[in-house]
């Protein structure tokens, strides 16, 4: 049995379904940056002012593609897979808050 610790590690993974057009979601293993209640409030709130590849980098520090994680890649892979900023969005905001249903 897992032991909660007060403190979350500073980062943590899940895969995302990155949407590819006329074909199925294919998913990616993507490490997410943990962030604290506060923290993530204020993260959501300053999105308004943030380009998706500023957000997107705020949020991720690495994923598990062939292609190196880097913010030249990220604005590739937002710019050629379109709904990839709110998949990865959905799905660090559903972990954050653990509203997903485990089975």
């Amino acid at each position: 049995m897992a032991k909660l610790s007060l403190i979350a590690n500073p980062t943590f993974q899940a895969k995302v379904g990155i949407p590819v057009a006329g074909g199925e979601a294919v998913e990616v293993l993507v490490t997410f940056k943990h962030r604290t209640k506060t923290a993530l409030d204020e993260f959501i709130k300053s999105r308004a002012d943030k380009s998706d590849a500023d957000s997107f980098m705020a949020m991720v520090s690495g994923w598990d593609l062939t292609d190196e994680f880097t913010e030249e890649n990220v604005e590739t892979l937002l710019e050629n897979h379109i709904g990839a900023a709110l998949a990865v969005y959905r799905m660090y905001v559903e972990e954050l808050l653990a509203s997903k249903i485990k089975n």
